[in-house]
């Protein structure tokens, strides 16, 4: 759903093979996560989905998180260097928080919204250049998928079943076909996977 602007919407979420995006302890729960988020496939993968992007669509527990986490390893000469472009990137790319308790945004370059996801994600698509990345935020995922918003998945598939926790997709979403234009399989049997949508 590219228009006059030909921004495409973006998305990047990590999923266990039951379709949890975390797991049964809450949405803090990443135990089954975390041997994977560091693989060669992996790092790869995030490397990937920054790309082209020029606005980073996030929640703001997410928001928190990373740029708590991120903000640190932009500046750090030791980390990867896919990991540290990735945190430039985020750091100094625009940034759309999704809150309903932020007034303002503790970070540059940075908007808060409490608007519907959908609305926000029309009006980025009517103005600008680059991608839209929603980063990993799985409350935004979801009503764009609700919305047929998104026009790429990308997927890291984890070999784990995690027996409880929220699942990306529910019941009752429009039904949509998508391409596999990329995929990348590790050595722990993680599958990064790149998805399409076919309009």
């Amino acid at each position: 759903m590219t228009d006059s602007t030909g921004r495409r919407v973006t998305a990047n979420l990590s999923l266990t093979l039951d379709g949890r995006y975390h797991g049964p302890g809450g949405p803090g729960d990443f135990a089954a996560f975390a041997p994977y988020v560091i693989t060669e496939v992996a790092r790869n993968h995030m490397n990937r989905i920054w790309e082209g992007a020029t606005t980073a669509v996030l929640g703001r527990i997410n928001a928190e998180g990373f740029m708590g986490y991120w903000s640190s390893v932009a500046d750090d000469e030791n980390a990867d260097p896919r990991d540290r472009g990735y945190a430039k990137w985020l750091v100094d790319t625009e940034k759309v928080v999704f809150s309903t308790t932020l007034t303002e945004a503790p970070w540059e370059r940075t908007r808060v919204v409490n608007a519907p996801a959908a609305d926000v994600v029309k009006d980025l698509k009517a103005t600008g250049v680059g991608d839209i990345l929603v980063n990993s935020s799985a409350g935004v995922i979801k009503p764009l998928l609700s919305a047929d918003l998104l026009d790429r998945l990308y997927l890291m598939i984890l070999p784990e079943i995690a027996g409880g926790g929220r699942r990306l997709f529910d019941d009752g979403l429009p039904a949509t076909k998508w391409t596999l234009t990329r995929q990348e399989t590790g050595e722990l049997g993680e599958i990064a996977l790149v998805y399409d949508r076919v309009r």
